[in-house]
């Protein structure tokens, strides 16, 4: 009986723990809203339009659009106000801080870092995200804009 009870509180955590996380969905164009819409015009001018997607996250719909500019990626999240709450745009290794260089060099360890994006959220710099592989397998290492480590992930 209580192989079950448990069974049972396992399963209601998955499914609690599973509602929780965003689910992305992908979008056309024509589905975004007209003040997201008109932010994507603004934000895209130069730029490859990869796609758009949305999702609820803190009870709060946003919407993202992926672009390409000058050869790297660059993603703009708005509200549905089309107001811009954070941009991930991909950076040269060869650009960064020597701080920045060094603490992600740092948190990497012996893997190798395959891509790195700066994260601004309404306006300011708040992090570094590098994408790293060890051995095959891929994982995400962040550091503060002086290279420092965050007090929590951004």
């Amino acid at each position: 009986m209580n192989h079950l009870r448990y069974a049972t509180i396992a399963t209601a955590i998955v499914c609690v723990s599973g509602l929780m996380h965003a689910q992305e969905k992908k979008l056309e164009r024509a589905q975004l809203p007209p003040a997201v819409q008109k932010t994507v015009d603004q934000q895209s001018a130069g730029a490859t339009v990869k796609g758009f997607s949305t999702e609820v996250e803190n009870g709060k719909r946003l919407y993202e659009a992926e672009m390409m500019v000058n050869g790297h990626s660059r993603d703009i999240e708005m509200d549905a106000s089309g107001n811009v709450t954070e941009v991930e745009e991909e950076v040269s290794i060869s650009a960064l801080p020597a701080a920045v260089k060094d603490g992600i060099a740092k948190k990497a360890g012996a893997g190798q870092v395959t891509k790195v994006e700066s994260l601004t959220k309404h306006g300011k710099l708040v992090a570094y995200e590098a994408s790293i592989a060890t051995g095959g397998r891929h994982s995400e290492v962040q550091v503060g804009p002086s290279g420092g480590t965050l007090p929590h992930e951004e």
